[in-house]
């Protein structure tokens, strides 16, 4: 029996090649595939779904947010779409956390300053950055990743509270040391911190982004920064990614990582193994997968 044809869209980790390559026949394009893996970077929207054509069952997201995946057009053409959950979120947590401490503590900073071979001799006012032992820590979107963010902090010292649906982000944002993104990316959430949401914030306050890059208006941010709106940022997610606006590069009061929140071995492989079982499910076994999402297609 011929095994199902399936497309990868960019390389994977060589333990999910082999797990693929094992119960798939691999397909260099998704023209006539019954499967796809699909990094958050290629756009499944309907002309992609097209071009795979009508035999397409699943579309198997490398990442936990789908943004990139048009839902509405999958549902169409009867696709299930899965995507990773929960074997990300200890890794995009620790990221999280790892960009507060680096922005407090001026470790980035301190790191340039050493490279520079500026002279330099210790000193009691030298350098000094603010902890986050004590620290009002806002995580505006308590999923997974946002508690996990927020229970680590809490180890730290730091006191959370969460902003979800309804709750008036802007008020929250006023009594916040250390503001962390972890909301999906939808269209209420695009540009949520804008330069209004900024104005609401302390100017002694940090602002963390792990989540999606249009979540914060990044022109806004820029000047935010350089009127000393708010005293620095932390992102590893961008609106324009991978592209950075160049403003973001000129501050010392900005930390800048190339989406690093999944990037770990272990986690990148887990991530895998689930589109590996979602593709099982669906083409193997005939089974909707625990980590599908949105409606069951009518297929």
């Amino acid at each position: 029996m011929a095994r199902p044809r399936i497309h990868v869209t960019a390389p994977v980790p060589l333990e999910v090649e082999e797990a693929l390559a094992h119960d798939f026949e691999l397909s260099p394009s998704p023209e006539g595939v019954r499967g796809v893996v699909a990094m958050l970077t290629t756009r499944v929207d309907g002309p992609y779904l097209d071009r795979a054509g009508p035999q397409l069952e699943v579309v198997a997201n490398y990442a936990v947010g789908v943004n990139n995946v048009d839902l509405a057009a999958a549902a169409e053409r009867n696709v299930l779409v899965a995507n990773t959950p929960d074997v990300l979120t200890r890794a995009t947590a620790e990221l999280a956390v790892g960009l507060m401490l680096a922005l407090l503590r001026r470790i980035v900073e301190g790191d340039r300053f050493v490279r520079r071979s500026d002279e330099w001799v210790f000193s009691l006012e030298f350098m000094l950055g603010s902890s986050l032992d004590g620290a009002d820590l806002l995580v505006v979107g308590p999923g997974r990743i946002g508690r996990e963010t927020a229970r680590l902090a809490e180890a730290f010292g730091a006191r959370a509270s969460f902003a979800g649906r309804g709750d008036d982000l802007h008020a929250l944002l006023a009594g916040a040391d250390v503001v962390s993104l972890h909301v999906p990316l939808r269209s209420e959430t695009r540009h949520l911190i804008d330069a209004d949401a900024l104005a609401a914030m302390r100017t002694s306050a940090i602002l963390v982004n792990t989540a999606r890059g249009p979540v914060v208006d990044e022109r806004a941010l820029v000047e935010a920064l350089r009127a000393g709106t708010i005293a620095g940022a932390a992102l590893d997610v961008y609106e324009r990614e991978p592209q950075v606006e160049e403003g973001l590069l000129e501050l010392d009061n900005v930390v800048l990582t190339p989406h690093l929140g999944s990037a770990t071995r272990d986690t990148r492989v887990a991530m895998g193994m689930l589109c590996v079982e979602a593709l099982r499910a669906v083409l193997l076994e005939g089974r909707r997968p625990a980590n599908a999402v949105g409606a069951r297609p009518a297929r």
